[in-house]
């Protein structure tokens, strides 16, 4: 158990215990700071460059690829996805060259809050085990809902390699888990990242440990040192030679370099030469919604978050546990600790803040393994076999399914129902079952009840 519990803490957070004291003021500042240094650079380098680096920025709309049945608007602020594009398309003989498909490495929400006081930045961890719902693969035929990682809704839009599928079936799988709407989203390219470290003359990075990645291509000693070119790539890319081995580790590691990368383009705000290539390489690898497909836009998305205070920027990670412990065959994946981060979802909806102080106390208890709750599901709405599909996805993600049947009649809404002494259980089963609001019975069972209405809510990761 004292092992479980270590691990399960690391899995929590962006880092172990040292690497987070370091960073955790500055992280959440490079997003604003980058954009800053876009239009601060260009204004240096002359006013002739900014139309060809204006038009570097790719617009793409996504809005007829989303539908009408989206997640209402937030109370305040405003959320942008931010997508870190896995495309290695034009790297050569570079690291990763034999990706076949569009893929999602990075995945992060930003959001504006409390009227320009304060910003929380969440970030998905790439091996979130979550609902995708059926999207448009660009080539005349609709990919099934099913449950996998969530980065792979950015490879499923992304079939025919056009961006917007890509970036449409990646916003439409973060909305129906979070049931937050995205109001903006920006993808950032591979293609431009070796550019941007490279234009600068590379970036500082400081391994406590050496380095010896095989699948990174990846070879450093310990200690700080100044990266570029296929090392800095295989830097942020590098997982298993790195921390715990764990794509959450990789996540803290990717926001220290974007706050060093920074940093290092803003002490080149007076060397023309190196903020040209810099900034070419950086607007080559950006694609967004129209409304911010311009350094004017950006510039003004910065100027909504740079004036904050830097102990009102929190960087989160959506609370999360090995996915092993309610199936133990996996042993790859994370699930989304409830209701820790339904909490933190509707915070973002009511324009609340959340601190990493907020998200330690809400992830202080774990629910109970899925595969200690047994569930009886019943069939309210009517239609044939609706109880058995729902119990397959049920047992899928490790429920013991003990009975299905119909209810004893038809229903207007789910209901989620549990006997004394199973409220835990209930929960747990809770945290899949968006919206839905367990209820306590007086009646005796050993299990807890599921009874299926027109409103069954799609079941989550």
């Amino acid at each position: 158990m004292a092992g479980h519990a270590r691990r399960t803490a690391r899995q929590q957070t962006p880092a172990g215990p040292r690497r987070r004291r370091r960073p955790k003021r500055r992280t959440g500042r490079w997003v604003a700071l980058a954009a800053s240094v876009l239009v601060l650079a260009t204004a240096a380098v002359g006013g002739w460059a900014y139309t060809h680096l204006n038009g570097n920025i790719k617009g793409a709309d996504v809005s007829n690829a989303l539908g009408d049945n989206r997640p209402k608007a937030a109370a305040g602020g405003q959320n942008i996805l931010v997508i870190g594009s896995d495309s290695r398309e034009g790297l050569g003989d570079a690291y990763g060259k034999n990706l076949t498909t569009m893929q999602s490495d990075t995945l992060m929400l930003l959001h504006t809050g409390g009227n320009g006081k304060w910003a929380t930045v969440v970030s998905f961890p790439r091996d979130s085990w979550v609902q995708i719902p059926a999207c448009d693969r660009g080539n005349g035929t609709t990919f099934a809902a099913h449950h996998f990682k969530i980065n792979e809704a950015f490879a499923i839009g992304g079939t025919t390699g056009d961006t917007a599928k890509a970036a449409a079936c990646t916003i439409r799988t973060v909305e129906a888990n979070t049931q937050v709407r995205i109001d903006h989203f920006l993808i950032v390219d591979f293609r431009g990242f070796t550019g941007m470290v490279d234009a600068l003359g590379g970036v500082q990075v400081c391994p406590r440990q050496a380095v010896h990645d095989k699948k990174a291509h990846l070879d450093l000693e310990a200690g700080c040192q100044i990266v570029k070119d296929d090392k800095a790539l295989g830097y942020v890319r590098a997982r298993y030679s790195i921390g715990d081995g764990s794509d959450i580790g990789r996540i803290g590691r990717q926001q220290e370099f974007m706050q060093s990368l920074a940093d290092r383009a803003k002490s080149k705000l007076y060397d023309p030469t190196a903020l040209y290539g810099f900034l070419n390489s950086a607007t080559k690898s950006l694609t967004t919604d129209p409304d911010l497909a311009g350094i004017k836009q950006l510039y003004g998305l910065a100027s909504s978050v740079k004036g904050i205070a830097t102990d009102r920027i929190s960087f989160l990670t959506v609370p999360n546990y090995p996915r092993e412990r309610d199936v133990p065959t996996d042993k790859a994946n994370v699930t989304w600790q409830q209701p820790a981060a339904r909490q933190l979802f509707s915070a973002l909806n009511h324009d609340q803040e959340t601190t990493k102080a907020d998200l330690k106390k809400a992830t202080a208890h774990l629910p109970v393994p899925a595969s200690t709750v047994h569930v009886t599901v019943l069939n309210g709405t009517g239609t044939t076999g609706a109880a058995l599909k729902v119990a397959d996805q049920l047992r899928a993600l490790g429920f013991q399914i003990t009975a299905t049947g119909n209810a004893p009649s038809s229903v207007d809404k789910t209901t989620l129902s549990y006997a004394p002494g199973r409220s835990e259980q209930a929960q747990a089963l809770a945290g899949h079952l968006p919206g839905l609001t367990p209820t306590p019975s007086t009646q005796a069972a050993t299990t807890v009840t599921l009874t299926i209405g027109p409103d069954m809510p799609a079941i989550t990761g």
